[in-house]
């Protein structure tokens, strides 16, 4: 490893980790990398540079922060460098390593000691942007106005129409995030496969549907529907109005996690997510 980037969580404290990642490659010879806004409130030895460089520039990006944090390397990586969550919040569901456990995760992957965990992308164009999505893209009633009422078509053809609070279309990384609160299943990240799921529906039909990343995927937006809010991750990327489509379209690949073989997907999500099994079933070994 020549050089890492730092990503870092825009408020939570993340001094000791920075500190540790700089600790160590300063006994390497390694070059670290911050974005410029983020590392100079640390005023912290990392060459700054601009988003854009970080992913080309890096053989490695090291998210420090939370899921948002490790959702934002992602994106910033774009594919081109494989991503290292490192937990400095609460869930961290996508992190790989706590703190303490961070200077010997880094020498792992300095000696090619771990796997890769590739990351299914969601596309679309929004307003004349291209936008894209770790977790998902959710149409949302907008408060006091009128439901989602949201037609799904697959391949252009009509499939099932939702009236909801919201309709998500999401990733299997983005299974456990808001499709999962709406009553999605939990999707193995090995999966290839885009789910859509509606949240609160008022209509007699309320399943999910599980479609094929090879399938277009298109959100219409049909008369009697309130303006609805785009969400990309979680955050307002835009509105859409009865009439109104978005075109979305899966890029397997997108990103590329680090993965050191300490916990499976399965044990962190029992746990992260804190699953219980039914009262009535003995305890499994």
């Amino acid at each position: 490893m020549r050089c890492a980037g730092l990503v870092l969580h825009p408020q939570r404290d993340s001094e000791a980790a920075v500190t540790a990642v700089l600790d160590w490659a300063a006994c390497r010879d390694i070059e670290i990398l911050g974005i410029d806004g983020e590392i100079a409130r640390l005023r912290c030895a990392a060459v700054p540079v601009a988003p854009e460089e970080l992913g080309r520039r890096s053989d490695l990006v090291v998210s420090l922060g939370g899921d948002g944090t490790m959702l934002r390397a992602m994106r910033l990586a774009s594919g081109q460098a494989p991503v290292l969550g490192v937990n400095l919040g609460k869930l961290g569901f996508l992190a790989e390593v706590d703190v303490p456990d961070l200077p010997a995760a880094l020498s792992a992957i300095d000696a090619r000691e771990f796997t890769i965990e590739p990351r299914l992308a969601i596309t679309a164009v929004l307003e004349g942007r291209t936008i894209t999505a770790f977790n998902d893209v959710a149409v949302v009633r907008v408060p006091g106005d009128r439901s989602a009422i949201v037609s799904v078509r697959v391949d252009d053809q009509p499939f099932v129409s939702y009236a909801a609070d919201a309709v998500i279309v999401a990733t299997p990384t983005g299974s456990t995030a808001y499709s999962f609160s709406a009553g999605g299943p939990i999707t193995s990240p090995t999966v290839e496969a885009l789910l859509v799921t509606p949240a609160a529906p008022h209509s007699a039909y309320n399943r999910g549907v599980v479609l094929s990343v090879d399938e277009r995927v298109t959100l219409h937006i049909l008369p009697g529907s309130g303006r609805l809010a785009v969400e990309v991750d979680g955050q307002v990327g835009g509105y859409v109005t009865p009439g109104e489509r978005i075109d979305l379209c899966a890029r397997p690949g997108a990103a590329r996690v680090v993965r050191l073989g300490m916990t499976t997907f399965y044990e962190r999500a029992r746990r992260k997510l804190r699953l219980v099994d039914s009262a009535e079933i003995p305890p499994q070994p």
